[in-house]
């Protein structure tokens, strides 16, 4: 690649060198305070018969810890806080407090902890982090007003702590040097351009399972089914755009009993029309299905000529047909269910976008107006415009002030791209340097050189925009934030407020509900939901993304109505549409787009009547209350159990010829080992609560033709009888899950796992939450008042 060899010299080997580098407001801690005596009467009297040195019962010994010294052993401790707060211990079945003498032990156990903490504040390690593919993405929008396809230049990131944006997780091999350094390249010449690109082409498939019989989300009015893409054209020019069919597993075209009219148009304009199917169709397919099918997708080919730029470029048909499908008594509402079926509509499989031919130039593309701030009149300026454009962006890209130090690299590659070629060029070179650089790939701070190693410091006003822009908004900080960073304002609690606030109103802030929500709910999950079509011939890709806007939209609605956080697992109103409101049963509910309706069923209310979660937590071919309500207890409780035995055998399944078993009968075989049954009698209860839901999230009354028995007991001893009793439970200790979603936004906000220090930290935020009713932005401004997300310690030299 050009100019690949000159960046790895530059930078990758070198040109960088890494340094790992008065305290925000501190967790305020209650006065109470309990004698040592009292810690010790509890945990001898509950506690030691089991978790001794003798027995050790999960690795756990408490008898000879000095009571004295609380902070001494602060790792156990939060260990008893979380097990005891969540009512897990005791176990049921043993002798336990009552809730006073339990609330007041764990309360005297925090204040302890927490007033060690103050005493000396730690903000945890300090992290080098990379940005992962969506800050990527999203750095490359806000930087060059361009949308690119990380998915196509960069591998999919790692996760940890249920998170891709995890330091641990973000690893540079040299293979991914190389694929990082390729995406600078390639965005360079998008974003200008470049002749030298050449002709490309794209290929952009529709799932299979998509149902294509009905007007599709996100469409037109008036078209059936077909595909909407935002396709980025590189210059001005010709371009070929082809759009295929589906086709049988005997290569028969779908859909051409009957006349079709699809059309193609390019930001709302009709570029090309074309008609299939009917009579002649239909008796040539009989004769020569393939060459036949090869026909008619090359008539929904066109050549045509496209400006530079994005473009919104939508294939389907016209919702005209003049009749419906009648060969079927009761057709399933997943219109691609048998691959042997030629009948019905025809579905689009892709689309292929190829050029440019013929180009003439560049064009006027947004990319191009964000980049050229100035152009030159004669070439004895050049140089001071080419030094405005690139400080422009390399303040942007980098986060910080830039000075000639930072500017000498990259107006060298301008001057040897000007030698080879224009103005124009030589920009693009300096782009490339700078989407290559260390400063942008990876989230760099730098310690003070006057302070000691392990002094705990402020980060400077650049690196906490820095921190605050990627945590709401997986991307770089805009000029607003990096003005008052500038002004060094952000010091300031009022502004740093203010900024904050203005950022959540943004839209830029829909990467909390993608980045944030869709990894802790799972949401991502979805795309490899594949409930078995045997069972649930109905299940289609238009259900499953259904399933995940609605609970997009609900956890969105929060955010931006600052409302209770808990509302997520009460809410009295969803989002639906035609189709998922079908799948629920709820009445009047026309048409592909989402809208907000109320929820009459006290079983849909909140995250637990969701479709997402429970067929995310179900198998292909049942419910499994093990893993719902192993989902639970890890995110909405925060107490997720120990992995399982590596020698537990798999749950066996009904048998041909034998009575079928309900779920509870087949569990009830794991709960019998006692390898098993300790986190048995955790989850399954939970799990058992809502298998009134199958494992689409459907509701039914029988399993296996016995009425569902949803019964069950909590740990701390609640008796539930189904999702609604659950909930209420859950929501009888709103703190619980409120607190297990603040230290899900701390490990997002500050890019690791937590550990026993940062416990006070959350139980502070969920204090200041709480006196504001656990409001959306009391957690979010919590996080960012918190001492790890705007303090440091330096670490020894390396």
């Amino acid at each position: 690649m050009r100019n690949k060899l000159l960046i790895v010299a530059a930078l990758w080997l070198g040109a960088v060198t890494w340094v790992f580098p008065q305290s925000p407001g501190a967790p305020a801690v209650r006065p109470a305070a309990t004698p040592p005596s009292a810690h010790r009467d509890v945990v001898k009297t509950y506690c030691v018969s089991c978790h001794n040195e003798r027995l050790k019962t999960a690795g756990l010994a408490l008898d000879r810890l000095d009571f004295d010294d609380i902070a001494g052993s602060a790792e156990i401790w939060e260990k008893v806080v979380r097990k005891v707060r969540a009512g897990l211990m005791p176990p049921a079945g043993v002798r336990r407090p009552d809730a006073r003498t339990r609330d007041t032990f764990v309360t005297s156990l925090e204040t302890e902890l927490d007033r060690a903490w103050v005493a000396r504040p730690d903000p945890g390690r300090p992290l080098l982090r990379r940005l992962n593919r969506a800050e990527y993405a999203n750095a490359v929008r806000d930087l060059l007003d361009m949308d690119v396809d990380v998915a196509a230049l960069l591998p999919p990131d790692d996760s940890a702590y249920g998170f891709d944006n995890i330091s641990d997780a973000l690893n540079v091999s040299p293979a991914l040097q190389e694929r990082y350094l390729a995406a600078a390249e390639k965005i360079g010449e998008l974003a200008f351009g470049d002749p030298e690109t050449g002709t490309l082409s794209e290929t952009y498939h529709v799932r299979g399972d998509v149902s294509q019989n009905q007007h599709l989300d996100g469409m037109p009015l008036g078209t059936i089914g077909g595909t909407r893409i935002t396709h980025f054209f590189p210059r001005d020019g010709e371009y070929v755009l082809q759009t295929r069919l589906f086709r049988t597993n005997f290569d028969n075209m779908r859909g051409i009993e009957y006349p079709h009219e699809f059309e193609l148009t390019i930001d709302g304009e009709r570029v090309h029309h074309a008609t299939i199917g009917g009579t002649e169709d239909l008796a040539a397919a009989f004769e020569r299905p393939k060459e036949t099918a090869d026909a008619i997708d090359e008539r929904l080919g066109v050549r045509i000529r496209v400006t530079a730029g994005p473009h919104d470029v939508v294939a389907a048909f016209i919702g005209n047909a003049p009749t419906a499908d009648a060969t079927k008594l009761r057709p399933f509402l997943k219109s691609a269910f048998d691959t042997l079926d030629w009948t019905g509509r025809p579905h689009v499989r892709m689309v292929t976008i190829t050029g440019p031919f013929n180009a003439t130039g560049p064009g006027n593309t947004p990319a191009r107006r964000r980049i050229f701030t100035c152009r030159p009149t004669s070439q004895q300026n050049e140089e001071a415009c080419a030094r405005q454009i690139v400080s422009t962006l390399a303040r942007r890209a980098f986060r910080e002030p830039v000075n000639d130090r930072d500017l000498q690299p990259l107006l060298a590659f301008y001057k040897t791209g000007r030698q080879e070629g224009s103005f124009d060029v030589g920009i693009e070179r300096a782009l490339q340097l700078i989407l290559a650089s260390p400063k942008f790939v990876f989230r760099v701070e730098r310690d003070p050189a006057n302070l000691e190693p392990g002094t705990v410091y402020r980060v400077s006003d650049f690196e906490l925009a820095s921190r605050l822009s990627f945590f709401l908004w997986s991307s770089i900080p805009d000029d607003e934030l990096l003005a008052e960073a500038s002004a060094g304002r952000l010091k300031n609690a009022t502004v740093l407020e203010r900024q904050t606030r203005r950022m959540l109103a943004d839209p830029k802030a829909e990467a909390l509900v993608s980045n944030f929500a869709g990894q802790w709910l799972h949401l991502r999950n979805l795309r490899n939901a594949q409930p078995h079509a045997d069972d649930f011939p109905d299940f289609d890709d238009n259900l499953r993304r259904a399933f995940q806007r609605e609970t997009e939209l609900l956890f969105e609605s929060v955010m931006r109505e600052d409302r209770n956080v808990v509302d997520l697992l009460r809410a009295d109103y969803t989002f639906v549409n035609e189709r998922l409101a079908r799948h629920y049963g709820m009445p009047n509910v026309y048409g592909s787009q989402f809208r907000r309706v109320p929820v009459t069923s006290e079983a849909r209310k909140g995250l637990l009547g969701h479709g997402s979660v429970l067929t995310m937590t179900s198998h292909a071919t049942r419910t499994s209350p093990v893993v719902r309500g192993k989902w639970i207890l890890e995110n909405i409780l925060g107490t997720p159990p120990p992995p399982p035995p590596p020698d537990v055998p798999t749950l066996r399944e009904n048998e041909k010829g034998q009575k079928p078993k309900t779920m509870r009968e087949q569990l009830a075989e794991h709960r019998a080992n006692p390898a098993c049954a300790s986190c048995h009698k955790i989850m399954d209860p939970i799990g058992f609560a809502l298998e009134n839901f199958d494992a689409v999230g459907a509701w039914r009354s029988e399993d296996a033709g016995v009425p569902i028995d949803a019964s069950g007991e909590l740990t701390d001893g609640t008796h539930i009888d189904g999702v609604v009793a659950l909930r209420k439970a859950l929501l009888s200790r709103p703190e619980l899950f409120a607190g297990t979603m603040t230290e899900k936004l701390l490990v997002y906000a500050l890019g690791r796992g937590l550990d026993h220090p940062d416990m006070p930290v959350v139980r502070a935020i969920l204090r200041e939450a709480a006196a504001k009713d656990y409001q959306f932005s009391s957690l979010i401004l919590g996080v960012v008042n918190s001492v790890p997300f705007q303090m440091r310690v330096k670490m020894e030299a390396q």
